[in-house]
């Protein structure tokens, strides 16, 4: 390659997203039959799509789910697909006399209070044109969980009846999301505004990872807008009261998580971004977790943390974090030495509300063992297997069914 095909090589690695499996684009060679909607809302900061029960003719008994985090307009028919290709959730509820409303943002990334005035309006929407009184269920996946959570407290607090017999989250990050610093930091890193780093510098992003890099500054820490997020939920109660809360998570219960060990070389790089390399977090005062290095302009810089617990191999949902970054690194040229595709993105401990994670023997936590009742919602499960972040398994989905009212 020339140096200009180089730069231009450099420059073209912002394209990528870290998307969920909810929210990637749809792969060609695997296309899934999704049925148009019966009924389609337009909403103050995002849309709904509405699939009436199998044997219904209008809305009688509605499931609202809420689409979760990546940069952009949400997808309801790939997240359709998404929901129901690997275990048919949706169309089992359809087949149970349940109206499946999926819930979708003009822009996934912008602020969660933003867009939950969109899912407040979707509750409101259902709840007049139900037929019958049966309470909702109402959920989200990943950022949607936590979307939901804020709007039903806030709709609460606001003397409102939202009529929600049970809310569920989906492997939301109710004490915080994990994406490694030293990825955060090279998406800011690369030449030129990119899609990468305004998806990593998002509202979103910003008020839902646990460890954020500002790029302005250079701190790794907690984020203002996460700070006042919290905040936020706080003066509405953090919780709504009325429903039954419900909690999946896609990592285990038993302390266990991916074979990730820490301070191990997770991605190395060559030919673009030469020399790059990414290590697994480990424990300790100035670790380095990235040496970042470019050409086009040249520099280099090296990204270190102090007192963070283990995190990429934390038991929770995983992200191909750096299997991601790896394809797309490839796609423009580069070679790359991939040791650790995965990464924990959301710790189970997270997931289910039990503990905070920011130290090692709580991100650790055996969930199994501890007192249910430490939990802030009422029953959850963690995966039997880890599993990638928002991924429909048999075993979440039959639970999730399973605990629907009749």
């Amino acid at each position: 390659m020339s140096e200009q095909q180089d730069e231009k090589a450099e420059q073209s690695v912002g394209e990528l997203t870290l998307p969920t499996p909810l929210s990637s684009t749809p792969p060609i060679e695997l296309p899934y039959p999704v049925p148009e909607p019966d009924e389609k809302w337009q909403l103050p900061n995002g849309f709904a799509h509405v699939f009436y029960g199998e044997r219904h003719q209008g809305i009688t008994r509605p499931v609202i789910m809420a689409d979760g985090f990546n940069l952009g307009r949400s997808d309801l028919k790939w997240l359709y697909a998404g929901l129901d290709r690997d275990y048919p959730l949706l169309s089992e509820l359809r087949r149970r006399d349940r109206d499946v409303i999926l819930l979708g943002f003009e822009e996934r990334s912008a602020s969660l209070l933003d867009n939950a005035q969109a899912a407040k309006a979707c509750i409101m929407r259902a709840q007049a044109e139900q037929l019958g009184d049966a309470r909702m269920v109402v959920g989200g996946f990943s950022m949607g969980g936590l979307v939901i959570r804020y709007a039903l407290a806030e709709l609460e607090s606001e003397g409102m009846d939202h009529r929600t017999g049970t809310c569920f989250s989906w492997d939301s990050p109710h004490r915080g999301a994990v994406i490694p610093v030293g990825v955060q930091a090279f998406a800011h890193f690369i030449s030129g505004t990119n899609d990468f780093a305004r998806q990593m510098n998002s509202p979103a992003a910003r008020q839902m990872l646990r460890r954020h890099y500002d790029p302005k500054s250079g701190e790794i820490g907690i984020a203002p807008e996460r700070t006042e997020f919290l905040q936020r939920l706080a003066e509405v109660g953090n919780w709504p009261r009325i429903p039954r809360i419900l909690a999946l998570a896609n990592g285990r219960g038993d302390g266990t998580g991916p074979s990730v060990p820490p301070g191990e070389t997770a991605l190395k790089v060559e030919r673009i971004y030469p020399g790059t390399t990414f290590y697994t977090q480990a424990q300790g005062k100035d670790v380095i977790v990235a040496e970042l290095k470019r050409r086009f302009p040249k520099a280099e810089k090296t990204i270190k943390t102090s007192g963070f617990p283990e995190f990429d191999g934390a038991p929770g949902g995983t992200l191909r974090t750096y299997g991601i970054l790896a394809d797309t690194l490839k796609k423009f040229g580069a070679k790359v030495d991939l040791r650790h595709e995965e990464v924990c993105f959301v710790p189970s401990v997270s997931a289910v509300s039990i503990r905070d994670i920011d130290a090692q023997k709580d991100l650790y936590a055996d969930i199994d063992a501890l007192d249910p009742s430490d939990s802030d919602v009422d029953d959850f499960i963690c995966s039997s297997d880890t599993t990638a972040h928002t991924a429909v398994t048999e075993e979440l989905g039959s639970w999730l069914i399973d605990r629907l009212p009749d």
